[in-house]
């Protein structure tokens, strides 16, 4: 390791990084540690030895555990966002695209089962609470403003509301059942599944 704790070398990368660069790595160790293991067993230490520096040197990015776990979530939902804009890509928009994302939710969900599991665990009340839906991007924004753009302008906000909660409980259930192995993580069953017959 060298004298400068802000200059870190990835294995087994041969890049370095400095100082600019350390928190982004340390990010990105942290999501390679829980794309392996349950968040509880994510440690900071592992994560500054992975990444060639001394935990002092994590810590003044992240102070505790919590920091860090923001951090991933923030990562996490980025992530989402991109396997969002992806499914809606490959549609031609409307409801198509709105199930698209549906479906993109549920297997993330399986794809990323601990950095998901964090996601929800973690995170403040959920946007989808909103009101009057001023979000600032993000994953959930995107599902209300696909969503709210198939209802008419005139629909309630009650309605709305409970029409946001209804698309959320169907794929954020399904994810969970399957993750938990109640059912089985079955991509047809899914696609079956994740629909908008509720609109």
């Amino acid at each position: 390791m060298t004298a400068n704790d802000n200059t870190v070398n990835i294995k087994p990368r041969s890049a370095r990084y400095h100082h600019g660069d350390l928190r982004a790595a340390l990010i990105e160790e942290g999501l390679s540690q829980i794309a392996q293991l349950p968040a509880e067993k994510v440690s900071l230490r592992e994560i500054a030895r992975q990444a060639g520096v001394s935990a002092t040197a994590v810590y003044r990015h992240f102070p505790d555990k919590a920091a860090l776990f923001g951090a991933l979530c923030e990562a996490g939902d980025e992530k989402l966002s991109a396997a969002f804009r992806t499914a809606m890509d490959e549609t031609d928009g409307g409801v198509e695209a709105f199930e698209a994302m549906g479906r993109a939710y549920v297997r993330f969900a399986l794809t990323n089962p601990s950095l998901f599991r964090l996601m929800m665990t973690n995170a403040p009340q959920a946007h989808v609470m909103d009101p009057d839906e001023s979000m600032d991007g993000g994953a959930f924004a995107m599902l209300a403003e696909t969503l709210r753009d198939l209802m008419p302008e005139d629909t309630p906000q009650d309605l709305r509301l409970t029409r946001r909660i209804q698309a959320w409980s169907v794929v954020h259930g399904l994810a969970m059942l399957m993750l938990d192995g109640q059912v089985p993580a079955d991509d047809a069953l899914i696609s079956r599944i994740v629909c908008s017959s509720f609109l």
